[in-house]
């Protein structure tokens, strides 16, 4: 990869970000994979690991996972700069398609072809999902499988069949990540 200018860099993520948000309907996490696979395996700006871990910080941070994607990326890349060129770049798409959607909002709602051309989207938001989940899954599972695997599945039962608050959840596997960081590490040390 050649070494590019800061605004050749700056403008590279305007655009990728703009058509990443213009082009992926589904939610964050569609637009986190296709991040992943632009920034990721397509331009090698990244790893796999650290997309993980951008994808972690950005969960973890109130707002939008596809904004708070973008932003984490844009400041690993650029600094302060990227955050304002990628945030731009993912928020602009959404607001124009809003924007016009509000203009035509009656002509939309009663149109047949587009409640056909929305119902067949989420088939293929469904699968881009599922797509999502096995990536950050695989990508998860490289080291200690069994346990990741656990906490995955005991989180899923806990959630889905036993209707445990999420935030519970969340709480339960911070205390098993500090149990693991401070006192598992410490007896292997």
């Amino acid at each position: 990869m050649k070494k590019k200018t800061k605004i050749g860099l700056l403008w590279e993520l305007f655009l990728n970000t703009l058509y990443l948000s213009a082009f992926t309907f589904g939610g964050g996490y569609v637009i986190v994979s296709m991040m992943k696979t632009r920034f990721c395996d397509q331009l090698h700006y990244i790893d796999e690991e650290e997309i993980l871990n951008l994808v972690a910080i950005a969960q973890s941070a109130p707002g939008a996972i596809a904004v708070n994607g973008a932003i984490v990326l844009g400041y690993k890349m650029a600094g302060i700069p990227g955050i304002f060129v990628c945030a731009l770049g993912t928020i602009i798409p959404p607001f124009v398609i809003i924007y016009v959607i509000s203009i035509f909002y009656n002509a939309f709602i009663t149109n047949i072809f587009i409640k056909n051309m929305l119902v067949g989207m989420r088939a293929g938001v469904g699968a881009l999902i599922v797509s999502v989940v096995y990536d950050m899954g695989k990508g998860v599972m490289k080291d200690h499988r069994l346990r990741n695997a656990l906490i995955m599945i005991g989180a899923f039962v806990l959630n889905y069949y036993g209707h445990v608050n999420i935030a519970y959840i969340v709480i339960g596997c911070i205390v098993l990540s500090l149990v693991d960081t401070f006192l598992i590490k410490k007896v292997k040390v």
